[in-house]
Protein backbone atom coordinates (compact mmCIF):
# COMPACT_ATOMS: atom_id res chain seq x y z
CA UNK A 1 0.00 0.00 0.00
CA UNK A 2 2.70 2.64 0.91
CA UNK A 3 4.18 2.89 -2.87
CA UNK A 4 0.89 3.70 -4.24
CA UNK A 5 -0.44 5.98 -1.37
CA UNK A 6 2.98 7.81 -1.04
CA UNK A 7 3.03 8.42 -4.98
CA UNK A 8 -0.52 9.51 -5.24
CA UNK A 9 -0.01 12.00 -2.20
CA UNK A 10 3.65 13.37 -3.72
CA UNK A 11 1.19 13.67 -7.09
CA UNK A 12 -1.04 15.95 -5.11
CA UNK A 13 1.78 18.61 -4.51
CA UNK A 14 3.26 17.83 -8.91
CA UNK A 15 -1.00 19.27 -9.12
CA UNK A 16 0.16 22.51 -6.83
CA UNK A 17 3.10 23.18 -9.00
CA UNK A 18 1.95 22.47 -12.44
CA UNK A 19 -1.60 23.19 -12.41
CA UNK A 20 -2.43 19.77 -14.42
CA UNK A 21 -5.71 18.64 -14.57
CA UNK A 22 -5.70 15.53 -15.87
CA UNK A 23 -3.33 14.81 -12.98
CA UNK A 24 -6.32 16.13 -10.45
CA UNK A 25 -8.42 13.98 -11.85
CA UNK A 26 -6.23 11.30 -11.10
CA UNK A 27 -5.52 11.89 -8.06
CA UNK A 28 -7.94 13.96 -6.48
CA UNK A 29 -11.24 12.45 -4.92
CA UNK A 30 -14.42 14.67 -5.99
CA UNK A 31 -15.28 15.00 -2.51
CA UNK A 32 -11.93 16.01 -1.65
CA UNK A 33 -11.84 18.88 1.25
CA UNK A 34 -9.14 20.93 1.63
CA UNK A 35 -9.22 22.35 5.27
CA UNK A 36 -6.33 25.03 4.69
CA UNK A 37 -8.24 26.66 2.23
CA UNK A 38 -10.13 29.27 4.51
CA UNK A 39 -7.12 32.12 3.88
CA UNK A 40 -7.45 31.70 0.38
CA UNK A 41 -9.78 32.86 -2.36
CA UNK A 42 -13.08 31.38 -2.21
CA UNK A 43 -12.40 28.53 -5.68
CA UNK A 44 -9.70 26.98 -3.48
CA UNK A 45 -12.59 25.53 -1.11
CA UNK A 46 -14.72 23.74 -4.06
CA UNK A 47 -14.78 20.17 -3.30
CA UNK A 48 -13.24 17.84 -5.47
CA UNK A 49 -10.26 18.70 -8.07
CA UNK A 50 -11.64 21.83 -9.15
CA UNK A 51 -10.61 22.97 -5.76
CA UNK A 52 -7.04 21.79 -5.85
CA UNK A 53 -6.53 23.77 -9.51
CA UNK A 54 -8.00 26.53 -7.81
CA UNK A 55 -5.31 26.61 -5.16
CA UNK A 56 -2.64 25.78 -7.38
CA UNK A 57 -3.23 29.28 -9.71
CA UNK A 58 -3.48 31.12 -6.02
CA UNK A 59 -0.16 29.89 -5.55
CA UNK A 60 1.67 29.67 -8.22
CA UNK A 61 0.31 32.90 -8.95
CA UNK A 62 2.31 34.61 -5.85
CA UNK A 63 5.06 32.09 -6.33
CA UNK A 64 7.50 31.61 -9.52
CA UNK A 65 8.79 28.31 -9.52
CA UNK A 66 6.71 26.55 -6.78
CA UNK A 67 8.10 23.45 -5.58
CA UNK A 68 7.50 21.01 -2.68
CA UNK A 69 10.18 18.43 -2.46
CA UNK A 70 9.19 16.15 0.06
CA UNK A 71 12.04 15.19 3.18
CA UNK A 72 9.65 11.89 4.34
CA UNK A 73 7.01 10.37 4.34
CA UNK A 74 4.66 7.76 6.30
CA UNK A 75 1.40 6.04 6.41
CA UNK A 76 -1.49 5.02 8.87
CA UNK A 77 -2.61 2.46 7.37
CA UNK A 78 -6.21 2.29 10.18
CA UNK A 79 -6.82 5.79 9.31
CA UNK A 80 -6.30 5.86 5.32
CA UNK A 81 -3.91 8.68 6.05
CA UNK A 82 -0.51 9.88 4.63
CA UNK A 83 2.06 12.16 6.22
CA UNK A 84 3.94 14.24 4.42
CA UNK A 85 7.20 16.36 5.54
CA UNK A 86 8.29 18.63 2.84
CA UNK A 87 9.37 22.18 2.01
CA UNK A 88 7.75 25.09 -0.05
CA UNK A 89 10.05 26.72 -2.33
CA UNK A 90 9.71 29.71 -4.65
CA UNK A 91 10.35 33.36 -5.45
CA UNK A 92 7.53 35.88 -4.50
CA UNK A 93 7.50 37.47 -7.89
CA UNK A 94 3.04 38.26 -7.76
CA UNK A 95 0.93 39.54 -4.67
CA UNK A 96 0.30 37.16 -2.07
CA UNK A 97 -3.11 37.61 -1.06
CA UNK A 98 -4.47 36.13 2.29
CA UNK A 99 -8.06 36.04 2.90
CA UNK A 100 -10.33 35.49 6.35
CA UNK A 101 -13.86 34.93 6.14
CA UNK A 102 -13.95 34.87 2.79
CA UNK A 103 -12.85 38.30 2.69
CA UNK A 104 -9.23 40.46 1.99
CA UNK A 105 -6.71 40.34 4.78
CA UNK A 106 -4.19 41.33 3.49
CA UNK A 107 -1.80 41.56 0.03
CA UNK A 108 1.93 41.30 0.41
CA UNK A 109 3.48 43.32 -2.84
CA UNK A 110 6.31 41.04 -4.68
CA UNK A 111 9.33 40.89 -3.05
CA UNK A 112 11.65 39.21 -5.23
CA UNK A 113 12.58 37.35 -2.28
CA UNK A 114 13.19 33.45 -1.81
CA UNK A 115 10.81 31.29 -0.01
CA UNK A 116 11.88 27.85 1.53
CA UNK A 117 10.22 26.62 4.78
CA UNK A 118 8.91 23.33 5.92
CA UNK A 119 5.32 21.84 6.35
CA UNK A 120 3.62 18.92 7.37
CA UNK A 121 0.71 17.64 5.59
CA UNK A 122 -1.86 14.83 6.15
CA UNK A 123 -3.42 13.72 3.49
CA UNK A 124 -6.58 11.04 3.93
CA UNK A 125 -7.28 8.57 1.00
CA UNK A 126 -10.15 6.46 -0.31
CA UNK A 127 -9.90 4.22 -2.85
CA UNK A 128 -6.42 5.40 -4.34
CA UNK A 129 -7.30 8.90 -4.34
CA UNK A 130 -7.33 12.26 -1.89
CA UNK A 131 -10.23 13.15 -0.30
CA UNK A 132 -9.06 15.51 2.42
CA UNK A 133 -5.71 18.09 3.41
CA UNK A 134 -4.67 19.27 6.67
CA UNK A 135 -1.12 20.60 7.21
CA UNK A 136 1.01 22.12 9.64
CA UNK A 137 3.14 24.48 8.17
CA UNK A 138 5.69 27.33 9.26
CA UNK A 139 3.97 30.23 8.19
CA UNK A 140 6.17 32.72 10.37
CA UNK A 141 9.25 31.21 8.50
CA UNK A 142 7.46 32.40 5.35
CA UNK A 143 5.92 35.52 6.70
CA UNK A 144 9.49 36.38 8.07
CA UNK A 145 11.67 35.51 4.87
CA UNK A 146 9.23 37.85 2.50
CA UNK A 147 9.79 40.55 5.32
CA UNK A 148 6.13 40.77 6.62
CA UNK A 149 7.09 39.62 10.35
CA UNK A 150 8.55 41.07 11.73
CA UNK A 151 7.85 43.99 9.40
CA UNK A 152 10.50 45.38 7.17
CA UNK A 153 10.26 49.00 6.91
CA UNK A 154 10.17 49.48 3.24
CA UNK A 155 7.44 46.56 2.86
CA UNK A 156 5.39 48.20 5.49
CA UNK A 157 5.29 51.36 3.56
CA UNK A 158 4.51 48.88 0.63
CA UNK A 159 1.70 47.41 2.36
CA UNK A 160 0.32 50.72 3.68
CA UNK A 161 0.23 52.20 -0.06
CA UNK A 162 -1.64 48.93 -1.85
CA UNK A 163 -4.10 49.53 1.17
CA UNK A 164 -4.35 53.50 0.26
CA UNK A 165 -4.62 53.25 -3.61
CA UNK A 166 -6.63 49.79 -3.39
CA UNK A 167 -4.37 47.59 -5.06
CA UNK A 168 -4.79 45.28 -2.44
CA UNK A 169 -8.52 44.85 -3.87
CA UNK A 170 -7.41 44.89 -7.31
CA UNK A 171 -5.21 41.95 -6.37
CA UNK A 172 -7.66 40.12 -4.45
CA UNK A 173 -9.89 40.47 -7.30
CA UNK A 174 -7.52 39.13 -9.88
CA UNK A 175 -6.56 36.48 -7.97
CA UNK A 176 -9.94 35.14 -7.50
CA UNK A 177 -10.66 35.35 -10.70
CA UNK A 178 -7.49 33.29 -11.91
CA UNK A 179 -8.42 30.66 -8.96
CA UNK A 180 -12.01 30.51 -10.05
CA UNK A 181 -10.92 30.70 -13.34
CA UNK A 182 -8.53 27.13 -12.42
CA UNK A 183 -11.29 25.82 -10.98
CA UNK A 184 -13.79 26.69 -13.64
CA UNK A 185 -11.89 24.59 -16.81
CA UNK A 186 -12.45 21.64 -14.29
CA UNK A 187 -16.43 21.93 -14.63
CA UNK A 188 -16.45 23.95 -11.22
CA UNK A 189 -19.56 26.91 -11.58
Amino acid sequence: MQGTVTATASALFTILETGDPALAADVVGIGFHNREAVNSPAACAIPGPAGVLASSAWMRSAFTGLHFPILGTATDEERDQVYVRLRMRGRHTGPFVLFRDGKLDKAVPPTGREIDFEQIHVLTMRDGKVVEHQAVRDDMTMLGQLGVFPPAPALAARLAGWKLTGRDRRAATAVSASAAEAAAGFGAA
